[in-house]
C-alpha cells in the first residue's frame, strides 16, 4: 500500500547563540512532533535590537544550528517575531518553542501571532542551562581574573542571575536523557572505518563543529572521547572547563557527525581503548587547546594510525571567553536587561492570572446566587 500521508513540517526559530544542549533538546523535541524540522535563525542586527550583542556572528550561528542532527533545514535571517507568512513560505504547519518567555524589544510575546492562529505548540524547556547562564559563567571567570587587580563593583556575582528562565541550576543527568540524545542503531556496521578523537569539547563552537566534520571524513564512524573535568582543569587551567562533563556529553551527542561518545575517556589514550573499539585511525586537530605536557596519543603514533588534520577553522573555546572579556560591560548589561525584562513579564503574568481567577470566582458567585432553592 502506498503511503500518501503528507510529511509534517515543523518550524522553530531563535538566536541560538552559544549552541548548548538546551537548544539541542528543544530541536529534538520539535523534530519528534513532525517529520521535517525547519529552523529560522535571526540576524546579528535583530539580536542586538531585541536581546543585546550576540557572542557568535550570524554566520557562526547558522553553522551551529546546521550541525544539530535533528535539523533538516536552516532559514537564515528569519524575523525575530515569528510570522505566519514565513511559516507558510516554508510549508510549516506549526511552530514549536519551549515553555519559557521570549520577548521582543518592546516587551511583547514574539509568538503571540502564531498562538492566536492556533499554530503554536510547546515543548519542555531544559533546566540547568541557557545562553545567559553560560555568558554569566564566563563573566564570573572575568571576575575571578580581575578581582586581584580591581575592586570594580560592576563585576557580576552569581546572585545577579535570578530569572527562573536563565538562572543556572544543578544539571540532573539521567540515563534517559543520554538515550534521547543518542542515535538509534548506534553500533558500527561491518566494514565501517572507525575514527577516534578526544578532548574537552567545552562550549560547542564553530571551530569544534568544523573539526568534527573533518574527523568524520577520515572514516565512517566517529567516536569522541570526553575527558573528566579534573583532567581538563589540569591541562587548561583553573577556570576550565566552563561546562561540566554531563553538559559536554549532551552537546557532543547532538552533533550530526558523532556516532558515539566515550564518557570520561582515559588521558592519555590507551591500548585498551584502541582494541576495545577496534579503532582504525586516531585524529587530532591542528589547533591544540591547553598545555599538554606529554604526547597523549603516543600509542596511536606507535601503531601508525595517528593523523593530524586541518579543519580550516582555528577558533578555540578560549577565543569565545576572550570575546566576553573584551566586551565585559556590554554582556553584563545584556544579561541584566534580559533578566529585568523577563522578571517584569513574570510579574505581569502573575497579576493577569490573579485577575482572571478573581473574575472566574465572581462569575461562579453570580451563577450560584441566581439559582433558586
Amino acid at each position: 500500500m502506498v503511503n500518501d500521508k503528507k510529511p509534517v513540517r515543523v518550524w522553530c526559530d531563535g538566536c541560538y547563540d552559544i549552541m548548548h544542549f538546551g537548544h539541542a533538546n528543544q530541536l529534538r523535541q520539535a523534530k519528534a512532533m513532525g517529520d521535517y524540522l525547519i529552523v529560522g535563525v535571526h540576524t546579528d542586527e535583530e539580536v542586538r535590537r531585541n536581546k543585546g550583542p550576540p557572542v557568535l556572528t550570524e554566520q557562526e550561528r547558522y553553522k551551529m544550528v546546521r550541525s544539530v542532527k535533528w535539523v533538516d533545514e536552516v532559514v537564515e535571517g528569519s524575523p525575530y517575531v515569528t510570522e505566519l507568512e514565513t511559516m507558510d513560505q516554508y510549508g510549516a504547519e506549526f511552530c514549536v518553542h519551549g515553555d519559557d518567555i521570549t520577548l521582543s524589544a518592546d516587551g511583547t510575546d514574539t509568538y503571540q501571532i502564531v498562538k492566536d492562529a492556533g499554530r503554536y505548540k510547546e515543548c519542555k524547556r531544559t533546566q540547568g542551562v541557557s545562553t545567559t547562564d553560560l555568558v554569566g559563567r564566563m563573566l564570573l571567570m572575568t571576575r575571578a581574573n580581575t578581582l586581584s587587580q580591581s575592586s570594580d563593583p560592576g563585576l557580576p556575582s552569581q546572585d545577579e542571575f535570578v530569572s527562573p528562565y536563565t538562572k543556572a541550576c544543578n544539571l540532573l543527568q539521567t540515563n534517559s536523557k543520554i538515550t534521547q540524545f543518542s542515535s538509534p542503531s548506534n553500533e558500527p556496521k561491518p566494514g565501517d572505518k572507525i575514527v577516534y578523537t578526544a578532548g574537552a569539547f567545552d562550549l560547542m563552537h564553530p571551530g569544534l563543529v568544523d573539526f568534527l566534520e573533518a574527523a568524520k571524513k577520515e572514516g565512517s564512524y566517529l567516536i569522541v572521547g570526553l575527558y573528566e573535568d579534573s583532567v581538563v582543569n589540569e591541562y587548561k587551567g583553573s577556570q576550565y572547563p566552563v561546562q561540566i562533563l554531563q553538559e559536554r556529553v549532551l552537546s557532543v551527542l547532538a552533533n550530526r557527525h558523532v556516532n558515539e561518545v566515550l564518557i570520561g575517556a582515559p588521558y592519555p589514550l590507551t591500548e585498551e581503548v584502541l582494541d576495545h573499539f577496534k579503532i582504525d585511525v586516531v585524529v587530532q586537530g591542528m589547533v591544540h587547546e591547553g598545555d599538554h605536557e606529554s604526547d597523549h596519543y603516543a600509542v596511536a603514533r606507535q601503531r601508525g594510525i595517528f593523523k593530524e588534520i586541518d579543519s580550516g577553522n582555528c577558533l578555540k573555546t578560549e577565543d569565545l571567553v576572550m570575546r566576553i572579556i573584551r566586551n565585559r560591560k556590554l554582556f553584563m548589561d545584556r544579561n541584566r536587561k534580559k533578566q529585568l525584562k523577563e522578571l517584569n513579564n513574570i510579574t505581569k503574568m502573575a497579576e493577569k492570572e490573579r485577575e482572571d481567577k478573581k473574575k472566574e470566582e465572581e462569575r461562579a458567585g453570580s451563577s450560584s446566587s441566581g439559582v433558586s432553592a
